[in-house]
């Protein structure tokens, strides 16, 4: 909005030619998106516990995780997604057509997550709305963002699905492009939402991810680069590295407030509309396998989850103590603390092995 004003009179004042550089935009969408945050933070969880907006924790959780967290506000996600909003409307290019795609995801994809938390905290149980209710809805929700990106983006390359390691093998999708994009959408939401469990476990892997996105998208947008790194060019694609930017300074703004012990928490509001946004962003910079080695701890979190599902449903048994698998070591005793900085750790680590593909090819 603000950017779409500037041009207006960058022939007039040429100091504001500064605003055209991606990567000053993206540090403005980062600053304003943390700025916001923190500033409205602290009014924002006063009036969630003023209003008991609290977490229903799970009964079968272990036992110091749920008399730490009983009587903490959620539904933080609407401070993450105002934060988000301010730095991408002010400062992203709303010309662009990837700009509004990840915007309708984040907004609809919140919206689910939100009503979900609504109904949690109006039955006071961890609940919730029905998985399959959940499901149906992303579907419907990633179709209809899809079906818009094909129809107003012109690159020709939409379908084809690229391997890190092996610079020319290409695969088109096809018609199985809508379908795959409506997995990598839905997964990435649910896997960040399952991840979500403790104080800033989900927070600091989705900075991660949004940190290499904001530069993939950069260098996928910039001929030169792409064709150095001998990554697909796509022309506009850039501008998503603003909407990557404010991710990030969002989410920093709200790990201030989650930090152990969290103040409060994101709810599905967040999760599932972060998660969401990363799985399309992964979508449009054509690095959806690429996404699945820097958020690898979505990933593995969603498949112990899964294994812990079918072998039970197929044995009677349980593979880990609790799933989703950082449930499984608070059971075995490791502290909270310990369980997260790990976590992170592993996200650090895979988060460079993401980026080092760019090269290795």
């Amino acid at each position: 909005m603000l950017y779409n004003l500037i041009l207006d009179f960058i022939d007039t004042y040429t100091f504001l030619n500064v605003f055209k550089y991606l990567t000053f935009r993206t540090g403005l969408a980062m600053f304003t998106s943390l700025l916001v945050v923190l500033l409205i933070g602290t009014p924002f969880i006063n009036f969630f516990s003023s209003k008991q907006i609290l977490d229903p924790i799970r009964d079968d959780g272990p036992t110091d995780h749920i008399i730490k967290k009983i009587g903490t506000p959620t539904m933080g996600g609407v401070l993450i997604l105002i934060g988000l909003f301010s730095g991408v409307l002010l400062w992203g290019d709303l010309s662009s057509s990837y700009i509004w795609f990840l915007v309708f995801i984040v907004t609809f994809f919140g919206l689910l997550g939100a009503y979900d938390d609504y109904k949690k905290i109006r039955y006071k149980n961890s609940s919730g709305i029905s998985f399959k209710f959940k499901i149906i809805s992303q579907i419907l929700i990633a179709i209809v963002g899809i079906l818009l990106l094909s129809h107003f983006t012109d690159y020709e390359g939409l379908t084809n699905l690229y391997f890190p390691f092996f610079k020319n093998l290409i695969i088109n999708l096809g018609w199985f492009f809508i379908p795959f994009s409506i997995f990598i959408i839905v997964g990435s939401s649910n896997a960040v939402n399952l991840t979500d469990g403790l104080d800033g476990l989900a927070t600091v892997p989705v900075i991660l991810v949004a940190a290499c996105f904001a530069f993939i998208s950069y260098v996928t947008g910039n001929i030169v680069f792409s064709e150095y790194l001998q990554i697909p060019y796509i022309k506009g694609v850039g501008e998503v590295s603003v909407f990557c930017g404010s991710i990030i300074g969002a989410c920093l703004g709200f790990l201030w407030f989650n930090a152990p012990p969290a103040k409060i928490f994101m709810g599905d509001t967040g999760s599932l509309a972060l998660g969401g946004s990363l799985g399309a962003v992964g979508i449009i910079t054509k690095h959806e396998i690429v996404l699945a080695i820097t958020g690898g701890l979505f990933v593995l979190e969603a498949v112990s989850v899964i294994v812990q599902v079918i072998s039970y449903k197929l044995t009677g048994k349980r593979v880990f103590m609790m799933a989703p698998i950082h449930h499984h070591f608070e059971k075995k005793g490791w502290p909270e603390s310990t369980v997260v900085i790990r976590f992170w750790i592993i996200s650090i680590i895979l988060a460079m092995i993401g980026l080092a593909t760019l090269k290795l090819r």
